[in-house]
């Protein structure tokens, strides 16, 4: 019966932690780029069950033998693994906002192979994001809306000197007196990133670093300026997924309490002496 409240206990847990995936989703369903998670349910390991019986030896011996009959496994509830992010890419939405800028990929040579903006975060590491809602801070240098800076190809910030300058397809920015080359990268395999919050994804220690996106072969992409990529999260899928999360939580909540109620008679009433 102990083992019941512990399986219930981690059922309620595990939904509760898968909805604060979806939560988050459902919260970031307007952000640019935003690529939702998905919620990663596992078992924990079955318990082996053996029933151990006692054979008495001939009348010559008051000793006892003991032999084990197998009668099967039994499960010990589920837990939340983790959260994986979902890159697939989404729809466009036209802005015209000049800094505002939108990755679209076609073919790639790898199948999850996904294409992102490269940034420098506040303590000067590198990050990746798909999220292209920029701006020019009051230096003149192109950043996130979040004040990280956009970096070239070479790794530099980009100075753009104001919001007069246009974007090529290729990822050129040209500018009055000068022009940069974003610095786009390939993942072969984004399941290597890990959000690192604000919009950023960082690779995981032992990854290969990503390549420049324009040496990759097989690759095809193009930047749109005026344009942001949507989140890729379906709400209304989002709310159906939620409500199972909650439905599975009051279930595993009512095993509980009836775990609760057979524990109270076994103790108060059957243990009661007399």
């Amino acid at each position: 019966m102990l083992r019941g409240f512990y399986t219930a206990t981690n059922g309620m847990l595990a939904q509760q932690k898968r909805m604060d995936v979806l939560s988050n989703n459902m919260t970031n369903a307007m952000t640019p780029g935003y690529k939702g998670d998905q919620a990663s349910l596992r078992a924990f390991p079955e318990l082996l069950i053996q029933r151990m019986e006692n054979h008495q030896l001939p009348v010559t011996s008051d000793r006892r033998v003991g032999t084990s009959t197998t009668i099967g496994s039994i499960n010990t509830g589920v837990y939340v693994q983790e959260a994986i992010p979902n890159f697939v890419q989404s729809s466009l939405r036209e802005t015209g906002v000049s800094t505002d800028f939108a990755l679209v990929q076609g073919e790639t040579p790898d199948e999850n192979g996904m294409l992102f903006f490269t940034v420098e975060n506040e303590e000067g590491e590198t990050r990746y994001m798909r999220n292209g809602n920029f701006t020019v801070d009051g230096a003149g240098f192109l950043t996130t809306n979040h004040g990280h800076y956009v970096l070239d190809a070479a790794g530099n910030r980009i100075q753009t000197n104001g919001l007069d300058f246009e974007l090529t397809p290729e990822g050129l920015i040209q500018f009055p007196g000068g022009q940069a080359e974003l610095n786009l990268a390939y993942v072969a395999n984004p399941n290597q990133l890990i959000k690192n919050g604000n919009d950023l994804f960082e690779l995981e220690e032992e990854a290969a670093a990503p390549a420049d996106a324009r040496t990759v072969a097989g690759l095809q992409f193009n930047v749109q300026q005026g344009f942001l990529e949507n989140s890729n999260v379906d709400t209304g899928q989002t709310m159906t997924e939620m409500m199972s999360a909650y439905r599975t939580f009051e279930m595993n909540q009512k095993v509980l309490q009836a775990y609760d109620r057979n524990m109270d008679k076994a103790v108060n009433d059957i243990a009661r002496l007399g």
